[in-house]
């Protein structure tokens, strides 16, 4: 039997547990005698009880126990629960889809009610009235929906951050674009004075090259996702003159009025102009699929479902494997945002980075080097799965990490088949160009590591990417800032077409 100890001082009780104890709802008992615990039953997802008892929380394997009591479930049809908290907007817009797409891909008929600010959904057999699952979404600000996860009142929590203390699979991704009203005609704005104008230091739009009006300054309120993804870029909160609790106000808003300026998601814009972006060297910033999917764009980021660090009911990490269903991307994009299937496009293709490329080439990237790139970009493609690392350190991020377990996926069902994968490596332009090209190159061998320890063993070699490395020739953004150098620290995934003789045939 198999115990997942959810209080340390259960180790040195378990020697009590066969003792009697006060009548409660159940009593687990191992099938060998050897074993028994009493407690109140929390849960039982056809898989693992989880009981209160006066040790703490247990997770016990139910094939090894035999369980006793007026708590115990009816074995000939467990009703699955998964309830999940979190962010409203994004939580009502996917949720629904997603469950539609599950209930759709495994012939099972879903009925969904609204219930409070949320809705409540059943999962049943189709033609009969047997419930086999029941979902609820609660609606509820980012601190309730993590306290829920800690106590065990949610198995999931919507969020537009990640957090340390807790496990992440992303939904969907998203990006957050500044919005004016139709009537403001500013053809653009860069990070650097967006970000002045966010801290309240830009308050005309004339300091932005508009006209002498003062700039009314719109926001979410605090405890919605896009603005905490917003203040999590950010680092302090932005000091608008109109907060909004819905981001349909806010978009609403900002289109009625010719001098204001918001922050929302790309899903969310409403009536709203989305204002173009560049960065501080003036290279376009486009918030289009690709580049979202691929982390290029500076302010992207992605809808979680958070889980606990305990073990998830099987309906819980079944849905959870469900978001990378075929199925599931589709809905995402039905929804509005944006899915995270990869797709590729051709390096050739975007004129943009050869452009970027030239213009920011400096001192250290002689003309050599850029035609060993532009030689290695013909014929090949760009994978949307791109890996970048956290701040200062050689370690994956959140995302990467994810598009890691995707690319080694993928690799196992050969979903490359004729094509050589590399794996290329690119740095920041800060530093010496020698040193640059060898840390892109340590960076790309850092991914290859990471790959092949996720595949399984015995995997062919020859299904492994190769790694080349190119330094500081393909900028995604300008050095001066540090999330510009951040962008441009990153490991590229290419398709290389390999093309083979056709067999000869006689006459």
């Amino acid at each position: 039997m198999r115990l997942m100890l959810w209080c340390a001082a259960v180790f040195a009780a378990l020697s009590f547990c066969g003792q009697a104890a006060q009548a409660q709802d159940v009593t687990l008992t191992a099938r060998d005698g050897s074993l028994s615990i009493d407690g109140t039953l929390m849960g039982f997802d056809g898989e693992f009880y989880r009981v209160e008892t006066r040790f703490g929380m247990l997770t016990v394997d139910g094939e090894g126990v035999i369980c006793d009591g007026p708590g115990c479930p009816d074995m000939t049809a467990t009703l699955a629960v998964l309830r999940i908290a979190g962010a409203e907007a994004p939580g009502k817009a996917l949720l629904p889809p997603l469950l539609a797409a599950y209930a759709k891909t495994r012939a099972l008929a879903l009925k969904l009610e609204p219930q409070g600010a949320g809705f409540i959904a059943a999962l049943s057999e189709t033609g009969t009235d047997q419930v086999l699952a029941r979902i609820t979404f609660s609606p509820t600000s980012p601190e309730e929906a993590r306290a829920a996860l800690l106590s065990g009142a949610a198995e999931l929590a919507v969020s537009a951050t990640a957090d340390k203390g807790f496990g992440a699979r992303a939904m969907a991704l998203d990006a957050l674009i500044p919005i004016v009203a139709h009537d403001n005609r500013l053809p653009r704005i860069s990070t650097p004075d967006l970000a002045q104008a966010l801290s309240g230091e830009i308050r005309n739009w004339q300091a932005l090259g508009g006209p002498d009006m003062p700039l009314a300054l719109h926001a979410l309120a605090r405890d919605t996702s896009v603005q905490q993804a917003l203040v999590a870029r950010l680092g302090r909160d932005v000091p608008a003159v109109v907060i909004h609790d819905t981001p349909e106000a806010l978009a609403a808003a900002v289109a009625r009025d010719p001098w204001a300026l918001a922050i929302t998601g790309q899903a969310q814009r409403g009536a709203a102009r989305a204002l173009p972006l560049t960065d501080s060297c003036g290279f376009p910033l486009l918030a289009d699929r690709a580049l979202v999917k691929a982390g290029d764009y500076p302010l992207t980021f992605a809808i979680n479902l958070l889980t606990p660090r305990r073990r998830l009911p099987l309906f819980a990490r079944e849905f959870l494997d469900f978001l990378d269903h075929p199925a599931a991307e589709a809905a995402v994009a039905e929804a509005g945002y944006i899915d995270r299937a990869p797709e590729t496009v051709p390096l050739t293709a975007d004129g943009l980075r050869l452009l970027n490329a030239i213009k920011g080439a400096g001192g250290d990237v002689p003309l050599a080097e850029l035609k060993r790139l532009a030689d290695a970009m013909a014929g090949a493609s760009r994978s949307s799965l791109t890996f970048r690392f956290e701040d200062g350190s050689a370690t994956l991020d959140a995302r990467s990490r994810e598009n890691l377990r995707l690319l080694a996926r993928m690799i196992e069902v050969d979903a490359f088949r004729g094509n050589r994968l590399i794996l290329a490596g690119f740095s920041d332009g800060s530093g010496d160009g020698a040193a640059n090209m060898r840390l892109s190159e340590s960076r790309a061998i850092g991914v290859l590591t990471a790959l092949s320890s996720a595949l399984p063993l015995g995997t062919d070699p020859a299904h492994l990417p190769e790694v080349e490395a190119f330094g500081e020739a393909l900028p995604m953004a300008c050095d001066t800032t540090a999330a510009g150098r951040r962008a441009n620290r990153r490991v590229e995934v290419w398709l290389r077409p390999v093309f083979t003789d056709s067999p000869e045939t006689g006459n």
